[in-house]
Parts: structure tokens; C-alpha cells; sequence
């Protein structure tokens, strides 16, 4: 059973392609939705965070202090690679078991922002990278999560360039309004499925 990743920058609608990819059955590990998951159901994970970013970090309930986090870390280039270091190797050991639980399926797919800034693409199979113009990307950000244009910006500075990840794509889906969605995942998910014989 394959693994198989897919990324894109901020705002290139990758989890709208993994929702199309899901009609198709096929099963999706969303890496993000589970890294915040993790950061207040994973002992070993919490207890990193709070020895790494203080007592702050999480309520007395034990509620991630999102706000806080965000602010340390989005001023501080080494303290988010700090929280990037204990994150994504739970992320991967958690998408990993996830991986080896699926059955039936010819492939999984893992969807991650940062698949290739973390390093994680080196356990995958084959990538995939949604693109969209910039404009458009930023856009969509905007509206998606009502913050300024310069906080989408400062977003995108913390990836990889679009550029970069297409040079390491198996595949590339265009996603800018105008080309369809379905008719490019339909022929990369029979490429994967002839891929195995």
C-alpha cells in the first residue's frame, strides 16, 4: 500500500482535493487537524511543550494556549523550529500507525502543509502539490480565516516556495478557478492504482 503525500502552500485548497479524494474512498490523514489533537491528548508531546515554552502554554485545564503559542512562536524563528522539533515527529509516529491500520486500499494519502519543510516526504511514496495563483491563495486565506493580507503574507514566508515543491512533485493539481478539480484527481488516482500492478 502506497503512501502518498500532498501539499501545497497556504490557501491552495488542499483539503478541497482531499475531500474529492475521500469520495473516491481513499483514506486521508489530515496531518494538521491531528498535530493540534496531539498537542493536548499526547502526554510525551505536552509534557515537551510545556518544559520547552513554560507554563503558559497550556491552561489549568489543560487546554492548548493557542494564542500564546502563536505569539512566541510567529516572533521567534527558533522557537518555532523549537515546536516544529517535537511536533511533527509525533505527527509522523501517529500518521505512521495510522498508515499500517488501513486495509483494502491501494493507497493512503497524508495531507500536511509542511510535508516538505519538515522532512517528512522522505516516508512517502509519491507526492502530490496543489497550486493556485498567489493572489488567489492569499485571498482565500483571507476570507477562510479573516486575518490581513500581510498576516496570509507572513504565512507564506514560512513555507517553501511553490516553486520548489513542484520540482519534488510526482504530481501537481492546478487549482485556480478555472481548471477542474475532479478530472485531475480522477487520472492521478488511477495512475497510483496502475502504479501497483
Amino acid at each position: 500500500m502506497l503512501k502518498v503525500g500532498i501539499t501545497g502552500g497556504i490557501g491552495s485548497g488542499k483539503t478541497t482535493v482531499c475531500k474529492i479524494f475521500e469520495a473516491l474512498e481513499v483514506p486521508v490523514y489530515y496531518a494538521d487537524d491531528r498535530a493540534k489533537w496531539l498537542m493536548t491528548h499526547d502526554p510525551e508531546l505536552i509534557a515537551g511543550i510545556k518544559a520547552a515554552f513554560g507554563p503558559d502554554a497550556y491552561s489549568p485545564e489543560g487546554q492548548l494556549n493557542r494564542p500564546y503559542l502563536s505569539k512566541v512562536v510567529f516572533e521567534n524563528n527558533e522557537k518555532l523550529a523549537q515546536l516544529n522539533a517535537l511536533v511533527h515527529p509525533a505527527v509522523f509516529r501517529d500518521g505512521s500507525q495510522w498508515h499500517q491500520a488501513q486495509t483494502g486500499v491501494p493507497y493512503t494519502l497524508r495531507e500536511a502543509a509542511l510535508l516538505f519543510e519538515s522532512g517528512s516526504y522522505r516516508a512517502i511514496d509519491k507526492m502530490i502539490v496543489v497550486t493556485a495563483p498567489l493572489a488567489l491563495r492569499i485571498n482565500r486565506v483571507m476570507e477562510r480565516d479573516k486575518v490581513s493580507e500581510a498576516a496570509v503574507l507572513a504565512r507564506i514566508e514560512k513555507q517553501w516556495p511553490e516553486e520548489e515543491k513542484v520540482k519534488r512533485a510526482d504530481f501537481v493539481i492546478v487549482n485556480d478557478g478555472e481548471r477542474l478539480l475532479v478530472p485531475q484527481v480522477l487520472e492521478i488516482h488511477r495512475a497510483l492504482i496502475l502504479s501497483q500492478g
